[in-house]
């Protein structure tokens, strides 16, 4: 009866035996795969998640960071117009001074050359003064020369002479 011993559904014992060894078999290599292969890939999906969680992070930094540079650089853009305006009201200023400054000189050189003009016009009229002091002084003598021809004595000669200066005046002969 030990041969014809069945099991259940009619199966032989070594067979269930077989079975259950390797079911067992089965669940160690099952154990075996699952920290070969199973803990590796969790492990890679664990580590590309904490990666992208990571670059999540970076990139929300990286915008912080952005949003700060841009309040800086708009911080700056308007701190360069006002720098600029500054700049362009201190250039107006020297632009002023320097024009006033300019016109100054230029008056002050109008004096001068109305003055150098005036001393020259002097001048001139003094060398003026003297021709025609020479020229009376030459007339005088040709005068001189045709009364002394016409044989007229010195009386006449010195009274013709007074005459003549008397006509052209004192003033002419003291300028």
């Amino acid at each position: 009866m030990l041969a014809s011993q069945t099991f259940l559904f009619n199966l032989d014992p070594q067979l269930i035996f077989d079975v259950l060894l390797m079911a067992v078999a089965i669940f160690v290599l099952f154990l075996i795969a699952s920290n070969l292969l199973f803990n590796p890939a969790r492990q890679l999906l664990k580590d590309r998640q904490d990666r992208i969680a990571k670059d999540i992070s970076d990139a929300k930094e990286a915008s912080e960071s952005a949003a700060a540079m841009k309040a800086e650089y708009e911080s700056k853009l308007k701190n360069i117009e006002k720098q600029a305006e500054a700049i362009l009201s201190e250039a107006r200023q020297k632009a002023l001074k320097n024009e006033q400054r300019i016109i100054d000189e230029a008056k002050e050189e109008a004096r001068r050359i109305i003055k150098h003009a005036q001393e020259e016009a002097l001048l001139e009229q003094k060398r003026a003064m003297d021709d025609v002091k020479k020229e009376i002084v030459t007339v005088a003598s040709l005068m001189a020369q045709k009364v002394v021809s016409a044989s007229i004595d010195a009386e006449i000669q010195d009274t013709l002479v007074e005459e003549t200066l008397k006509e052209m005046g004192d003033s002419t002969w003291l300028s």
